[in-house]
Formats: C-alpha cells, sequence, structure tokens
C-alpha cells in the first residue's frame, strides 16, 4: 500500500480576490478550469492516490456491496397506483441499473391495485420506458419528466446523461409507441399538459442554471414554435409548472427563498394568459391548491409556522382562513381531493397527516404508534377518490405503502419493502434494533434532537462506534429513514445518529430561521454539541465516531472539521458545499444569486462577508490535527461545482499536512452520484468501508 500523496499542480499563478478592502489569495482557484487537461490530470491522480489508500478495503467493500444486494429483492414491483384507467408502476429486474416504467388497464370491478408475484411482470403489461434500454451506451443515466397525459394517450418524458440535471425533453404515443419528432433540449424539471393533451409546457434555464422560462409546446410541432409564456427576469426568484390534481389548472409558480407568486391558467384554455392568485409581497410566500369553485392557498403571512385559507378561483380575491396559524405546528403541505382535505404537517419534531372533510365535521389525524417515524403523501393522482396512498418508515421499519380510507379510517397495508435474511441466513427483525430519541444542549441553551439507531443491547459505556449525521440546511429535514444498507454497520456494532441541527426543518420555520444567514454558525455549534452530547451520554467516544453528511450537509462537515477537529475520528464530506464564499460571490454561477437569501449577500454587504468568511470551511484551514477526511464529488454536478473539495483537499494537504485527507472524484456523474442502482450501492459501500475502517469496526 502506498502513501505517496498526489502534488496539486503548482505553475499556475494563485488567484487574487479583493471585496470590502479584504485581499484573498486562492492558490488554488484555476481547478475550476473543467475542461483544462491539468485539472483533469490532477483529478485522476487523486483517484489513483484514493484507490491506492483504500485498496486494502477492497475486499470489505465487495462484502458489504453483496450484503446490500443480498438484503434487497432485485426483481421487484412497486404497488401500483391508479390513474383514469391504468395502474402505473415501476419494476426492477435482478441484474438490471434502472427501472421499467409500466402500466395496465384497469378491469372490471377491480378496486384493489393488482398483486406481483415475486416481482414478475403483471399480466396485460404495457411497458411506457424501459430506463435500461433508454441508458445503454452511457455511464450515466437519469429521468427528469414522467408525465402521462391527462387523456393517458402522450408521454413526456426527459433524459440526462452527463449529471449536469439539464435534460433533453421528449414526447412518446402510447398508443403506437412512436417517439415524436418533437424535442427540446436543455430543460429542467417540471411539465404540464394542457386538458385536451394538445399542449405541454415545461421549463428552462437561463446560463446560471435558474429555472427562469415556462415554454408552451403544441404537439406534433417543432420547438422552434414554442411560446414563452412565463420569463422571470428577477434574478432572485426561480419557476416551476404543474397541472393541478383536478386537471383544471395549469399553476406555473415563482418562488425565491421567502417569497412566492403562483399564476394560473385554466387547463382547458391553455393559450390564455397566466393570472396572478396574489401579487407577490416580500416575505411573503404561499402555495396553491385547486379545489372545486376556490384556490387553497397555504401561506406565512403573518403566520410563522403557516395556515391555510381559501379564496375564489373565478375572481381571486381576499384569503378567507380554513386552519389558523398555531405555533409550533408548521403547515407543509395540503392536498385536495373532492370531499377531502389532507394537511401534511409536522409538530414536536415528527411528520403527520391530518385530515378534513369538505361537508363539515371534525378533521382527525392519522395516529402511528412507534416513537420515530416518517409519513406522508405518495402519489395520488385520482382527485374523485375515498383512499390516498401514504408512505412511512422510520429507521427500524421497512419503507411501508398503505392504502387509507378517507370515510371509515381504515389503514390498509399494501406493501413493505422486503429486507431479505442477511449473510448469516436470518429474516430481518426490526426488534433486533432500537432507535431512541435524545436531546444535546447547545451553547446558547437549546435543545438539538437527536435520532439514533443501534443493534439491540449496545452497551452505552462509551465503547461502541458510531456514526453521526447532519445537514442543517433550506429548511429541509432529516426525517428517520431506513436504509438497507446501513444495517451492515448497524451488525457490526456501529450506532447512527442523525443530528436534527438548526437550519433544518425539523422544529418548524423558526428552527430554520435560527440556522441561517446571519445565524448560519448555529447550525454547525449544534452539531459539535450533538457530537459532545453522544460521548458524554456513553453512546460512543471521540476516537470512535465519524461525522457525515453531503451538499449543504458538506458544508458541515468542513466547518465541524475547523470548529472542533478533536471531536472525530473521521470525517466524510460528500458533494460538500466546502467553498461557499467563493462560490455566493459570483452571480455568474449555478445558484447564487438565488441563495443570497439563504446565506446572505457578501458581494453587496460587508458584514455578511465577514460572516461568511469567518466559517467557510476553505477559507478556515488551519494547521491543526484534523480527522481523517473523505470528500467524494462529481464532475458534472451543477449544484456543488467539483472544484470546491478538490481545492479543499488541496490547502488541507498544504496547510496541515500531517492529516490523512483523500478526494474522490465521479468523472461522469451529478450531484446525486452514480446514477444505477448497483454502482449507487458499490459507492456506499466504499464510503462505508471506509467509515469502519476509521472505526475500527471492520
Amino acid at each position: 500500500m502506498t502513501t505517496e500523496t498526489p502534488v496539486p499542480v503548482a505553475k499556475r499563478v494563485p488567484s487574487e480576490r479583493t471585496h470590502h478592502g479584504d485581499t484573498v489569495v486562492d492558490e488554488y482557484a484555476w481547478l475550476a478550469a473543467k475542461d483544462d487537461p491539468e485539472t483533469i490530470a490532477h483529478l485522476t491522480a487523486e483517484n489513483a492516490h484514493t484507490e491506492a489508500r483504500t485498496a486494502h478495503l477492497a475486499e470489505l467493500r465487495n462484502t458489504l456491496f453483496e450484503e446490500t444486494r443480498r438484503r434487497t429483492q432485485e426483481t421487484d414491483l412497486s404497488v401500483p397506483t391508479r390513474k383514469g384507467d391504468h395502474w402505473y408502476y415501476t419494476r426492477t429486474v435482478e441484474g438490471q441499473q434502472y427501472g421499467v416504467h409500466c402500466r395496465r388497464a384497469v378491469r372490471d370491478g377491480e378496486t384493489d391495485p393488482p398483486v406481483s408475484v415475486d416481482g414478475a411482470p403483471l399480466d396485460g403489461e404495457e411497458v411506457l420506458l424501459d430506463g435500461n434500454l433508454l441508458a445503454e451506451g452511457h455511464d450515466f443515466f437519469s429521468l427528469g419528466a414522467f408525465d402521462v397525459s391527462p387523456d393517458g394517450r402522450w408521454l413526456a418524458y426527459s433524459t440526462d446523461f452527463s449529471g449536469d440535471e439539464r435534460f433533453t425533453l421528449r414526447v412518446k404515443d402510447l398508443t403506437t409507441g412512436e417517439v415524436l419528432a418533437d424535442e427540446v433540449p436543455g430543460t429542467f424539471y417540471g411539465t404540464a399538459w394542457s386538458a385536451d393533451a394538445s399542449v405541454l409546457f415545461y421549463v428552462t434555464v437561463d446560463d446560471a442554471w435558474r429555472p427562469h422560462r415556462v415554454w408552451r409546446h403544441r404537439i406534433g410541432t417543432p420547438s422552434t414554435e414554442d411560446v414563452v409564456v412565463h420569463q422571470e427576469d428577477d434574478e432572485r426568484f426561480w419557476v416551476g409548472v404543474e397541472l393541478t390534481r383536478s386537471e383544471k389548472f395549469v399553476l406555473i409558480d415563482i418562488h425565491s427563498k421567502i417569497t412566492s407568486e403562483v399564476l394560473v391558467i385554466p387547463a382547458g384554455n391553455p393559450t390564455g394568459e397566466p393570472a396572478s392568485v396574489a401579487p407577490r409581497r416580500q416575505g411573503v410566500e404561499y402555495s396553491v391548491e385547486h379545489h372545486g369553485h376556490r384556490f387553497l392557498i397555504l401561506h406565512n403571512d403573518d403566520a410563522e409556522d403557516f395556515a391555510l385559507a381559501y379564496t375564489s378561483a373565478d375572481a381571486p380575491g381576499d384569503w378567507v382562513p380554513l386552519i389558523p396559524h398555531t405555533p409550533g405546528t408548521r403547515l407543509e403541505s395540503v392536498d385536495a381531493f373532492a370531499d377531502h382535505l389532507v394537511v401534511s404537517l409536522r409538530t414536536n419534531g415528527l411528520t403527520g397527516l391530518r385530515v378534513l372533510p369538505v361537508g363539515g365535521g371534525d378533521g382527525h389525524d392519522i395516529d402511528f404508534p412507534e416513537p420515530l417515524y416518517s409519513v406522508g403523501l405518495d402519489s395520488n393522482p385520482e382527485y374523485r377518490t375515498r383512499q390516498v396512498r401514504l408512505r412511512y418508515a422510520s429507521l427500524v421499519a421497512p419503507e411501508s405503502v398503505y392504502d387509507y380510507d378517507l370515510v371509515t379510517r381504515e389503514l390498509t397495508l399494501r406493501r413493505r419493502k422486503p429486507v431479505l435474511p442477511g449473510p448469516d441466513g436470518r429474516e430481518y427483525d426490526p426488534a433486533d434494533y432500537e432507535q431512541h430519541r435524545d436531546w444535546a444542549l447547545a451553547d446558547d441553551g437549546t435543545r438539538v434532537p437527536i435520532s439514533l439507531v443501534c443493534r439491540a443491547g449496545t452497551p452505552r459505556d462509551g465503547s461502541a462506534p458510531c456514526v453521526i449525521y447532519g445537514y442543517g440546511s433550506y429548511e429541509a429535514s432529516m426525517d428517520p429513514w431506513f436504509s438497507v444498507a446501513r444495517l451492515s454497520l448497524l451488525d457490526r456494532g456501529v450506532v447512527f445518529a442523525v443530528a436534527h441541527v438548526r437550519g433544518g426543518g425539523e422544529l418548524g420555520r423558526r428552527w430554520y430561521d435560527q440556522g441561517k444567514m446571519l445565524a448560519k454558525k448555529n447550525t454547525f455549534t449544534d452539531f459539535v454539541a450533538c457530537a459532545r452530547h453522544l460521548v458524554k451520554s456513553g453512546w460512543t467516544s471521540a476516537d470512535r465516531l465519524v461525522a457525515r453528511g453531503a451538499s449543504a450537509g458538506g458544508l458541515l462537515m468542513g466547518a465541524v472539521a475547523n470548529l472542533a477537529p478533536d471531536a472525530f475520528a473521521g470525517v466524510v464530506a460528500q458533494v460538500p458545499f466546502v467553498d461557499p464564499l467563493t462560490s455566493i460571490l459570483d452571480p455568474s454561477l449555478p445558484l447564487t444569486v438565488t441563495e443570497w437569501e439563504e446565506w446572505g449577500n457578501p458581494l453587496d454587504d460587508p458584514e455578511v462577508y465577514a460572516y461568511m468568511k469567518s466559517y467557510a470551511p476553505y477559507e478556515n484551514v488551519a494547521a491543526v490535527d484534523y480527522p481523517a477526511i473523505l470528500a467524494v464529488t462529481s464532475l458534472n454536478d451543477t449544484r456543488v461545482l467539483y472544484h470546491e473539495p478538490a481545492k479543499w483537499i488541496a490547502r488541507l494537504r498544504a496547510v496541515a499536512p500531517q492529516g490523512d485527507y483523500l478526494l474522490k472524484t465521479e468523472m461522469g456523474a451529478g450531484h446525486g452520484g452514480p446514477s444505477g442502482r448497483y454502482d449507487s450501492w458499490r459507492e456506499e459501500a466504499f464510503v462505508n468501508a471506509w467509515i469502519l475502517d476509521r472505526l475500527g469496526a471492520a
């Protein structure tokens, strides 16, 4: 095993930047030149170094991969969802990387979804798209849009073969199987059909990858004849498009981080002018759901954790209260069905669902017995229905699909994702594991929740190895989730913990606000407090604790490595946002301007500049003893550019050369890493093998 460290190319002249009287030298700015052969050579050398340094883990990586594969039912079929006259579902086939998207006609008297035997195709199946065929000849494949027209004839779908999330949109005639000549490159997520399926709406991005235009395309015509329906010129805002469940309106959602506006177009008049439901007001967010004669409005106007109101669909005006604001109960979305509303919410750090009958009567919450869980609505395309599809999971309960009768309140389990016997041949039993909710005390006295899962009987004497995971940005909540790959850690005695730090949304909008802008450091100190708490309470010890996070959670990893390097034995930072100041100072980069309401605008505000510089991981690398660090990135990532972790690792080596730092770059993938399921399992096995090695639990 070699321990040679690749030396970053040094012949380039360092770049300088000056802002607010502060001049900064960036020795590794040249790595941002993606098309430069020297950059590719550097990343290739880093990959070779990482492979050499981890060569001793090859057998363990293969073992972990095989454990995930063995526990997974590879030939499988999702619970079919009804839309119109068909059941829609996705199949996977053993040995194939991608899903096969299918449908089958609803038969006379059929009310319950059809059931497959061992994941076999349903009798009468029609294959709509086979991801494996589409992916042939490509190292990467991702499906963006998958949208069947209201009449069931057309399928709008889009594909990405590089990982940069720029998709080519196509239309398939499901009656003939023909893919039309209609083709639109460079599209974003989101499509919507007109009522008669003659028109398709879609979204494109600007040079900074900001979704800014909604287009109207008439089926059977060249894309050069497409019409811009809405163009958003305010660079703080992005746009999206969707068809309401009622199929009566096309919604154009215009949103910044703190302000929104919704435009509507009658689906029966797709060439009509978009009309605003309510003009945008700075700091007011709202979303719209159509229900009969009214638009339901979920909003935060004088309602920090949001309230529900409605207005006329014919002439939108004043908002009439429906569910008042309740501090501490965050209303997240509302789904309208003909006779019921279902409100998705969270309270006390847990997700929940509340059912409201339209014709009067008391609403009710759907109850679940576990102390920690995650529940939400699944795909529910039918407007006139008395059943809704739910998806449920916990740290110990595999993902489960339920149908809930809105009238009788009966919960029917349709399917629990199988977990096949592990290496010892034993069936998976949730009783073999424990999940807990613990609380750490932050520096300012705030109680920070921690979710934990471990093997039953794991000692609390500090001897157990532990992984602590965190994110803490964008109001994204790290709700409990089940992972087959995680079982390989738990069965080796590892405790898995999730730190629900401020900046996330677990405890409502205030929890988010206390971890953004000029309060961002709370995210980092909360995470350190959680790590210290796990040691103090006997869950683990600092030399047996590895921190892990991705994207904005990768920023968290870089920050806590600087803040408390002694608290961890290792740090895994995946697609990490570790050079945020440089990126947020450049308005031409993807996402920058839209992010100013999340981080602040350091370009114009000296206070924001100084604050971001004080915590940005790349800016604050110091000559200290860092824990071992594994950074994983992707060359075609649009959200967090590959050069951020590449520069970070290079600077760590230069400033603190005694440390153990590895960089692994996927040369043909994007923000989510490898696209095929087997490739994703191998990537997870690589990371988990490194973690187990650091924890001494391999």
